[in-house]
């Protein structure tokens, strides 16, 4: 059962559309359960957030976060954590995640003269409110660490995002028995802004592989597959080590370029290797820094009315994308930096991504 939940007080009232249907279905019995599951659950954040040291019964690790432009000004962040699923017997968790903005709310201005104060008001506002608040409760099962991907979506700013995996508290607990194992995360993101008009990317997001969809995923598989974009799923890689039987495989969104008179932009991005060598120096020409040597390159990719479909307009909401899949066999052993390098030409304007990577034999 998912309960979905954004800048809300939580717990006691659970009564958002998407969870209304199926609360009505469940038992009595196991509403209650649920609803003192998640009060634990919160309480528990509560305490980490106010100081108290966080438990980690189930190796809880952050692997990644990536951010993409959303609607209505906001940016939408995908991320992935890593546990343990030897340490969950019962092979469910109860995954709850808060965000919170790390920028201090304005302070309410007085009253003006001659009015009182509305101290039922000033309670309300007393009422913790978070950037974005969610609950899920996930199957974990398998012999090496797996992975939980989620999402959620704020504006642009600096927040701690509160991660925590629980195991569920059975009905009737054994005498004696150890209380469920718990893990609380704390992991501080920051967001840019993709609204700001300026030339800008999305994340340069490392796949592991990228998946056709042979349709649309609805409202809940995309909350549990927050890296379906369109006709396609990423599943993201969680570190750049590479064998030289992989491929490095990278996929970003190209944000704010200006555009021509049918609303086409002319974008150039390049693909630029240079290689780990100390005491090398980089040549005239070369995108390589200090320490560096050129390797390879890729063909420029041009996207400008000539190479884009008639009907991409940017205007209408279509996205600018670029990526390569680029195998590593004639890769030799070592330390990698991936230029990346974009040029407005319209704009006049060029911004860099970097993307670091090793190469290994096996």
């Amino acid at each position: 059962m998912k309960l979905r939940r954004r800048a809300l007080t939580l717990v006691l009232t659970i009564a958002l559309a998407c969870t209304v249907s199926v609360l009505a279905q469940k038992d009595k019995k196991q509403e209650e359960a649920q609803k003192k599951e998640i009060q634990g659950i919160v309480s528990t954040v509560d305490a980490v957030a106010a100081g108290q040291p966080a438990p980690n019964d189930m190796s809880l690790a952050w692997m990644r976060e990536d951010v993409l432009k959303a609607q209505g000004s906001k940016e939408y962040v995908p991320f992935t954590v890593s546990l343990d699923p030897s340490k969950v017997p019962g092979g469910t968790v109860a995954f709850y995640w808060r965000v919170v903005s790390k920028t201090p709310a304005a302070p309410e201005a007085a009253p003006p003269p001659g009015q009182k104060k509305d101290d039922k008001k000033d309670k309300d506002k007393k009422k913790p409110e978070y950037a974005y608040e969610d609950i899920s409760f996930i199957p974990v099962s398998g012999a090496g660490p797996a992975r939980i991907s989620r999402s959620f979506t704020v504006s642009a700013g600096s927040y701690d995002v509160f991660i925590v995996a629980k195991e569920p508290s059975p009905e009737k607990p054994p005498k004696n028995a150890p209380p469920p194992k718990m893990s609380v995360l704390k992991q501080t993101v920051t967001v840019p802004d993709y609204w700001n008009g300026e030339l800008n990317t999305s994340s340069v997001i490392i796949a592991q592989r990228i998946d056709p969809l042979p349709a649309p995923l609805t409202p809940q598989q995309q909350a549990d597959r927050p890296y379906a974009m369109g006709s396609m799923e990423i599943v993201p890689a969680l570190d750049t080590k590479f064998t030289k039987k992989s491929e490095l495989s990278t996929f970003m969104l190209i944000y704010n370029p200006k555009t021509d008179t049918n609303n086409k932009p002319d974008v150039v991005i390049e693909y630029n290797f240079c290689q780990a060598a100390a005491g090398s120096e980089p040549k005239s020409g070369e995108p390589c820094k200090t320490g560096e040597k050129f390797f390879n390159k890729t063909n420029p990719q041009n996207l400008n009315a000539q190479t884009l479909p008639p009907q991409f307009d940017l205007a209408a909401g279509h996205q600018l994308q670029s990526g390569q899949a680029v195998p590593l066999a004639s890769f030799p052993e070592g330390q990698y930096r991936l230029e990346i390098k974009v040029t407005d030409k319209i704009a006049n304007k060029t911004l860099v991504r970097e993307v670091p990577f090793t190469v290994s034999p096996s």
